[in-house]
């Protein structure tokens, strides 16, 4: 029985060879640091800032060891941070055929993007002000300052009702039309003040009740216009 050691193998050409370690571009690294810089001021992480720019700017899906080699990154750092990104519903988790690792990417269409970082705002800011306002409408007021301090209270709460009924409207619009509402700008400023020339109401469409300390504004828009145009 030959018992000697069976000579080496020849390497398998096919066998895949280690992935060089993933790098950025100057272009990619700029964007990626001021990210990372205005991540801070939004209120969020400068390393979750910098690993959604990465992101955003990859060609595709990028996995925790490219993220963490890119961005000069701890493991543990670049896990903490797709967690948070992903709590915010701004990455999406990808998986490759016949590999284990999670792969990571943004959605391409920056329109998804806003629209998932405006409602993720609305919900964790404007939801609880709201019912903390509401909460505090209800109680009752003991004297001239509780009394002052809630129609304040009741001014901010109607205002920012009144943003969010204009929000759920626009969330309810196409990406295309939406688009095409924004480029409207300055023309739709214009046509307000036409209208109220029209109507003689001169400047200002909005009022201030002294009594309740509550405001109102005019909300007949572009649709009151058309009906005035309509009826001339």
């Amino acid at each position: 029985m030959n018992l000697s050691p069976a000579p080496d193998s020849p390497p398998d050409p096919s066998a895949a060879s280690p992935s060089p370690p993933f790098r950025l571009s100057p272009l990619a690294q700029a964007f990626v640091l001021h990210f990372g810089e205005m991540g801070s001021r939004w209120g969020i992480n400068r390393t979750v800032g910098q690993i959604y720019a990465m992101l955003f700017l990859a060609d595709a899906p990028r996995h925790a060891e490219e993220i963490s080699e890119a961005l000069s990154l701890s493991r543990g750092s670049v896990s903490m941070g797709l967690k948070e990104l992903a709590s915010w519903n701004l990455v999406q988790l990808r998986h490759a055929p016949g590999d284990r690792r999670d792969y990571y990417e943004t959605p391409r269409d920056v329109w998804a993007i806003f629209r998932t970082l405006v409602e993720e705002r609305k919900k964790r800011e404007i939801d609880p002000t709201l019912t903390t306002l509401r909460t505090l409408l209800m109680e009752p007021a003991t004297d001239a300052s509780d009394r002052f301090a809630q129609e304040r209270i009741g001014a901010m709460h109607e205002q920012i009702e009144l943003l969010t009924d204009w929000y759920a409207e626009m969330r309810r619009l196409d990406n295309e039309r939406l688009l095409q509402l924004l480029r409207l700008g300055e023309r739709v400023v214009k046509a307000l003040e036409f209208k109220d020339r029209m109507l003689g109401r001169g400047k200002g469409v909005s009022t201030a009740s002294t009594g309740s300390g509550q405001a109102s504004l005019d909300t007949n828009g572009a649709l009151g216009l058309e009906a005035d145009n309509g009826r001339s």
